[in-house]
Parts: structure tokens; sequence; C-alpha cells
């Protein structure tokens, strides 16, 4: 069945493409919910009447892209994870990681718009990720993942507990000897 897009429908189209979608995904789900209209002549020509507001529209949105895959690529996100001595990362830099961490920048992206080389980042180093904005508009993301730091202070207490320790079971061998 021809149809045209009455708003933006995620994996189908924009406002104002026509589409052939099969009969029952039409009739069942886009109707319903008023997403489309059937395509006839007087449907084409309302919607051509429209064409300029709809594509003012999508310049909006080219704009909006431009100026956030501009801002993505002038940051360059840092992420600590826990690493061994040879770099290796006890888990793994994953796609939301990264969503998370451009949204405590204040990006708001979408985890399935990140795209990694790999599935995973799993060591230390720089990597880069694509971030698919608006249509065409691909935004390249500097990521240096880099090992968490162990805290000086969690350390020396680990170390005082371990002297301690070793403080009570001297005693305690001592008296067994006896």
């Amino acid at each position: 069945m021809k149809v045209i897009l009455n708003v933006d429908v995620k994996h189908l189209g924009e406002e104002g493409d026509v589409k052939n979608v099969a009969n029952g995904y039409a009739r069942n789900y886009l109707l319903p919910r008023n997403l489309v209209v059937v395509y006839n002549e007087t449907t084409a020509a309302l919607f051509e009447a429209r064409k300029a507001e709809i594509e003012a529209r999508k310049e909006v949105k080219r704009q909006n892209a431009r100026s956030l895959k501009e801002k993505l690529e002038a940051t360059e996100l840092v992420i600590e994870m826990p690493a061994g001595a040879n770099g290796k990362l006890y888990g793994s830099v994953t796609t939301t990681v990264i969503a998370e961490a451009l949204a405590k920048q204040g990006f708001d992206i979408e985890r399935k718009r990140i795209e990694l080389p790999g599935l995973a980042i799993k060591s230390v180093g720089t990597y880069h990720a694509s971030v698919k904005l608006y249509e065409a508009a691909v935004a390249e993301v500097q990521i240096a993942v880099k090992a968490q730091e162990e805290p000086v202070a969690a350390s020396k207490a680990e170390t005082k507990k371990e002297e301690k320790k070793a403080e009570e079971t001297a005693p305690a061998a001592e008296e067994k000897a006896e």
C-alpha cells in the first residue's frame, strides 16, 4: 500500500515521504495511529502545499546536527576503568558506557547511534567512535581510556590492616610454642 507519512516514523522515514508498506502494517498500525495517510491525488496535493513547511523543519534538524557534530568533535571523552598492569581492562568500554559519559557532559545521545570499531574497547588507549546524527551527519568522538588509579588512602588502610593481623597472629603463635 502506498502511503504518505504524517510524522517521522522510526525505521520508515520522515514526514512527507511517500513509502510502499505492507497492507497489514498500514491498516493495523500506521493508519489507526494517524502516522500516515493513504496516497492519492488529494493527499499528494495537500502534502505538496506543505512541502516548504516540512523542508524548513528538516533544515532546522540539519542545522542542529551540524552544531552538535562540531561540539562532539571538539570534546574528548576520558573514561577511567579498572585495568591490570599490562593495560588490559577488567571490564570493557561499550556504547552504553560512552553514552553515559556523554550524558555527564550534557549530550543526550542514544547508545544505538554510537558505533565502535569492534564490539567493545578492552584495553587502555585512545580510540575513535562514530556518532550518527541526522541524515548523513556523522561525528567522530575521541575517547581516551585510562587505567583507574587506586586511591592512596585505600592502599595505606589495607597495609595497616595487614600489619595489625600480623601483630595479632604473632603473639598467638608464641603462646602455642610455649
